[in-house]
């Protein structure tokens, strides 16, 4: 009983609705730009924030990363006179590390060099990098054959792993794995292929880049040193640097700041000037979250004022419509229509409205951020949140505006309803 009466009252909304199509639609349209807004950019700024979240969590939530830095006042001094900048982390520092931390599991000495790598007519300047086996366990990428094993380092072996990147480059032509690539005037042979990763604006350059040659550490030491020589145009200039990345991975993400902490007072005694920095994935992780959370709350409120704009147009059109059908509403309260019937009448075409033009709003909201990662090639991610939030948001919308102008249609007076032209 109640079932069909509902469903009579539903069908009665939609043909008064029909009666003023262009009215009808015209005020659906509120709903519909408003709806499509909020989840064109909830899409939109979820997909921003979930490729920074996924590159932070590419560096690994339980490490550090330690990276030389030249001071400002060597950078001055360097750019007037012909000298040795001393700085940067030392063997020391790791051993430090890897004996006073009891939180530490492992600790991952890197040394970087710029050298030309070349495979016959082919060349490419490639950063080598000294490293040892544990870096493949920290910076995890996918391996064509194999990465550097400690028999490599035993053995001091002129092996080398390189970045996808630079294999195609240089081995273009060749079967990349056992082809022999000279770098710097040694031979090694090539073992590996790794799938490097780029920086996605996360405030922390990721340790590996595009161009990656991995030699064991101890190879590096032997043949490339400590002492670097750099020439420009004019002048040239010498660096001593050790180390030039540190890579710590902690125990648990419990002990992360806390470790952090503890290097950085360490590193402090030790060195006379601030030539590092200390990077904490975790840190920038948690921060990304909660700007993201702020983030998605300013942009749903932002588009949220065009489903308030909405509203506001379903109750002009609705106290228009009361105006205009006070007669028939005279007419229903006198044959025995209840003051509830009357409101319950109203609010059915209020959010029959409001559903409409939230349902239109989905569709026009999921095909705005396709459009905009096929034309303008940024990332973005519907929200399943965002689509059940913005039809409650419409429904919520056509119930709250609708229903001053359905009390107002009840409390009508049936004799002076009944009497209105």
């Amino acid at each position: 009983m109640h079932q069909s009466r509902a469903i009579r009252n539903i069908r009665l909304g939609i043909k008064n609705l029909m009666l003023h199509k262009l009215r009808s639609g015209l005020t659906v349209l509120g709903v519909v730009f408003g709806v499509g807004s909020v989840i064109a950019m909830l899409a939109v700024g979820e997909g921003a924030s979930r490729e920074a979240l996924e590159q932070i969590r590419k560096l690994g939530s339980n490490n550090i990363i330690l990276t030389a830095m030249k001071p400002v006042e060597e950078q001055q001094a360097a750019s007037t006179m012909a000298r040795t900048s001393v700085y940067g982390l030392l063997y020391d520092d790791e051993q430090r590390i890897r004996q006073t931390m009891p939180s530490v599991v492992r600790v991952v000495p890197v040394k970087e060099v710029r050298e030309k790598g070349r495979l016959g007519e082919r060349t490419m300047e490639l950063r080598v990098i000294g490293t040892t086996a544990d870096w493949f366990k920290l910076v995890n990428r996918p391996v064509v054959n194999r990465t550097l094993g400690w028999q490599d380092f035993e053995g001091q072996a002129s092996v080398c792993v390189l970045t996808e990147y630079g294999a195609r480059r240089l081995l273009a032509t060749q079967h990349s794995i056992g082809q022999q690539l000279t770098i710097g005037g040694s031979s090694y042979e090539v073992i590996g292929i790794v799938q490097s990763e780029q920086s996605g604006g996360t405030g922390i350059q990721t340790p590996d880049q595009e161009v990656d040659a991995y030699i064991p550490m101890n190879v590096a030491q032997a043949r490339y040193g400590d002492l670097v020589r750099k020439r420009t145009t004019g002048t040239s200039e010498s660096e001593l640097v050790e180390l030039h990345m540190i890579l710590v991975e902690v125990r648990s993400t419990d002990e992360v700041e806390a470790t952090a902490a503890a290097i950085e007072s360490m590193l402090a005694k030790f060195h006379k000037k601030k030539d590092y920095r200390i990077d904490v994935p975790l840190a920038l992780l948690q921060q990304a979250e909660a700007t993201k959370r702020t983030f998605n709350v300013v942009l749903g409120s932002i588009a949220g004022i065009s489903l308030l704009v909405g509203g506001i147009g379903i109750m002009n059109i609705m106290l228009a419509s009361v105006t205009e059908r006070t007669r028939e509403i005279g007419i229903r309260r006198a044959i025995g229509a209840k003051r509830r019937q009357i409101i319950g009448q109203f609010l059915i075409e209020t959010v029959v409205l409001s559903s409409i033009g939230g349902l239109i709003g989905i569709g026009i909201g999921m095909m705005i951020p396709w459009l905009i990662t096929y034309f303008a090639h940024m990332p973005t991610v519907v929200p399943a949140y965002g689509i059940i939030l913005s039809l409650c948001i419409s429904v919520g919308v056509g119930i709250i505006f609708g229903l001053y102008p359905a009390v107002r249609a009840a409390k009508l007076d049936p004799i002076e309803a009944l009497r209105h032209e």
